[in-house]
């Protein structure tokens, strides 16, 4: 009886894996490594229905048209950023607060992120130091800048419907927001909107291999 009731546990913990990895398709969790890692593409720059490259807001985003702010990321994925942050709580994080608008600041524990990408000797990882430039200057993404999992506000499905509320990332598509221009997404740098005014970032194609190059986003816990 007890070995029955051991193989049928295993069992169900392995339908129940089964039914979690098809369910956050696109996202792993590797607590080896303390990270979540999304699968993803550097994304388009130039939209072709607009007429000018925007600077850089976002770090993740889905593409266009799903994604809402799709013009002013760096890379863009299919995954549901909902799953992202199951990804992190099963990681043992709990989601903070996000920011929006003047004097607001993230809240929330502390990440590392990487962009994983094709190298001569298999893959580097990058930092946003790395990835994120300010064009005319050439000076990277300021040292300091940290990342937090903030979570997702819930946001309502139909305007016309306010009681009917979903995570707010999920509708929008936005996954890491560089300024707190949107508290719909799951992580946000320190910065706030008085660097917003003056820091206006592209990313650095010297570094990142050519648009539509399919990459790892690892997003890694930092210890304490």
């Amino acid at each position: 009886m007890f070995r029955f009731t051991l193989a049928l546990s295993f069992l169900i913990l392995a339908v129940w894996a089964s039914v979690s990895a098809e369910d956050m398709k696109g996202v792993a969790v590797d607590k080896t490594t303390n990270s979540v890692i999304v699968d993803a593409t550097i994304a388009v720059r130039k939209l072709p229905h607009l007429d000018k490259t925007y600077p850089i807001e976002l770090i993740a985003s889905w593409a266009h048209p799903k994604g809402k702010k799709a013009h002013e990321t760096v890379v863009v994925f299919d995954a549901k950023p909902s799953d992202v942050a199951k990804g992190l709580e099963q990681l043992g994080l709990k989601p903070g607060k996000p920011a929006k608008g003047e004097n607001a600041a993230a809240e929330g524990p502390e990440v590392n992120l990487f962009l994983e990408v094709p190298s001569p000797d298999g893959t580097k990882r990058l930092t946003m130091e790395k990835v994120l430039i300010d064009p005319k200057s050439k000076k990277p993404l300021p040292r300091g800048v940290k990342f937090r999992f903030t979570g997702s506000v819930m946001s309502p499905v139909d305007p016309n419907m306010p009681d009917a509320k979903a995570y707010g990332a999920d509708l929008t598509g936005t996954l890491i927001a560089l300024f707190p221009v949107t508290d719909e997404c799951v992580l946000q740098s320190s910065l706030t909107m008085k660097e917003e005014k003056y820091l206006k970032l592209d990313v650095n194609a010297a570094a990142l291999p050519k648009e539509g190059t399919p990459i790892k986003l690892v997003i890694e816990a930092v210890k304490k």
